[in-house]
């Protein structure tokens, strides 16, 4: 396998790791995160970023955010900023207290002794409205280790949920569909094909008149909520010469009025994050990364299919599918996990952040409810990641609060080959919103094609 060159010359490379310069405002100067949204006018904007642009230091080392407040666009003449330091965003606060601007200017700092993420979030109150900007950093990231050591019986366990799955005939049902009319080349069809419980269901497509054994193939799985998928999205990628296959994570119909989800939204599928929490044989995201095993099924089975060249591609609860695919699935050649969550379960228990679906509830006693602990171990990213055979390329937001950076780290510092990780300290769970985002996903990904399609990468 080659190693993957990110193409865009705007990202630094420091052993295997990218570092995405935080955004550019106007003229030319480097933005911190702060309270203005770049579009609606404001009289205050306050800001606030670390003294290293790439937010990453080590164990020990002085911390200084930089807090900035205008008025008016110009530095504001007067005022006082609240602060409060953590780690992790909200495991207790290390540090808080009220900052003097001087010049619209000031500084706190912070420490931690361990690896970790160390946050800064600033307020400014006018009136009755409060601007908030958040900051975070790095410390020590690549020695992030995940909370709890993998189950014993692990491997054992979903060996055997696999052999109940082959044990299901797949009986792929595939109706053709018009693709978008915009998008000449490429046929495309809902699917779906049985699996224990429900059924994978998505949208697939393929190049028009591909011939055998000429096409990779690429699986997309959605983030959290309960909706269709989109099939633009595998249609993009059949223009590029891919078999592609975007899957709902319920195993629901799709192309559906908004008013269908709504009611499953609000009826059996509420708060499905932590249904049947209690046991590893009940709880809802068994039957989610088994229906990824079996939408990678159906593309290793399509005649069209290269035989060798098979991605796995998810955001969010996308993410978190992505790599229980990889690490169940010997199969998957690539793996790309954007802001993952379901990792890190059991952070609680190291003093740290777990992040969505915080599926983990805490007891009056400050502890964590055994059953339901012992049970997401089975589901934790950090395991599967342990397990996974193909590279792997992740993409984190520092500022997350839904996947933290701290249990993204933890899944990938655990994954054993050939890895690379996109850190972004600008950005929280939002970065989906750019489309500049998913052209970028998009880069990386053919440069992984490409490499794979290359002699030395077959098999």
């Amino acid at each position: 396998m080659k190693t993957i060159r990110y193409p865009s010359s705007s990202c630094l490379q420091r052993n295997g790791i990218f570092l995405l310069p935080l955004l550019v405002g106007v003229m030319g100067h480097v933005q911190a995160a702060s309270s203005w949204d770049g579009k609606t006018p404001v009289e205050y904007v306050v800001s606030v970023e670390t003294d290293k642009p790439d937010a990453i230091y080590h164990k020990g080392d002085t911390v200084t955010f930089n807090i900035q407040l205008l008025h008016n666009q110009q530095p504001a003449t007067e005022g006082t900023v609240d602060w409060v330091i953590t780690k992790d965003s909200v495991v207790p606060p290390i540090a808080k207290g009220t900052a003097t601007l001087t010049d619209g200017k000031a500084t706190v700092t912070g420490k931690l002794d361990e690896p970790g993420f160390l946050r800064c979030d600033v307020t400014f109150k006018q009136d009755k409205t409060t601007f908030t900007a958040p900051a975070a950093a790095a410390i020590d990231p690549t020695e992030i280790k995940p909370s709890m050591p993998t189950p014993d019986d692990f491997d054992a366990f979903w060996a055997e949920k696999k052999k109940e799955l082959a044990a299901v005939p797949i009986n792929a049902v595939i109706t053709p569909v018009p693709p978008p009319p915009d998008r000449p080349g490429v046929e495309t069809f809902a699917v779906q094909a049985d699996c224990v419980g429900k059924p994978i269901s998505g949208y697939y497509a393929r190049p028009a008149g591909a011939k055998p054994k000429s096409c990779p193939a690429l699986l997309m799985v959605e983030g959290a909520g309960v909706l269709s998928t989109d099939l633009l999205s595998p249609t993009r990628w059949g223009q590029k010469g891919f078999l592609a296959l975007d899957i709902n994570a319920h195993g629901i119909p799709n192309g559906q009025p908004k008013e269908f989800y709504a009611a499953l939204n609000n009826g059996e599928l509420k708060d499905y994050r932590i249904h049947g929490r209690e046991s590893r044989d009940t709880y809802y995201f068994l039957g989610m990364y088994l229906r990824v095993i079996r939408a990678l099924d159906f593309l290793a089975t399509q005649p069209e299919w290269d035989g060798h060249t098979l991605f796995i591609e998810g955001g969010s609860q996308g993410g978190a599918q992505a790599i229980a695919g990889a690490g169940l699935d010997p199969r998957v050649s690539f793996i790309f996990a954007a802001y993952p969550a379901g990792c890190d379960h059991t952070g609680m228990v190291a003093g740290r952040i777990a992040g969505w679906p915080k599926v983990v509830p805490m007891g009056a006693d400050g502890k964590p409810d055994p059953a339901v602990l012992q049970a997401s171990r089975y589901f934790d990213g950090v395991n599967f990641a342990s397990r996974i055979k193909a590279p792997a390329f992740f993409w984190i937001g520092f500022l997350d609060k839904v996947a933290p950076p701290t249990c993204s780290y933890a899944a990938y510092n655990n994954i054993p080959g050939k890895k690379q990780i996109i850190n972004d300290p600008s950005h929280g769970h939002d970065k989906g919103d750019d489309p500049k985002f998913w052209t970028r996903i998009a880069e990386i990904t053919i440069a992984e094609q490409k490499a794979q399609a290359t002699p030395a990468a077959s098999p």
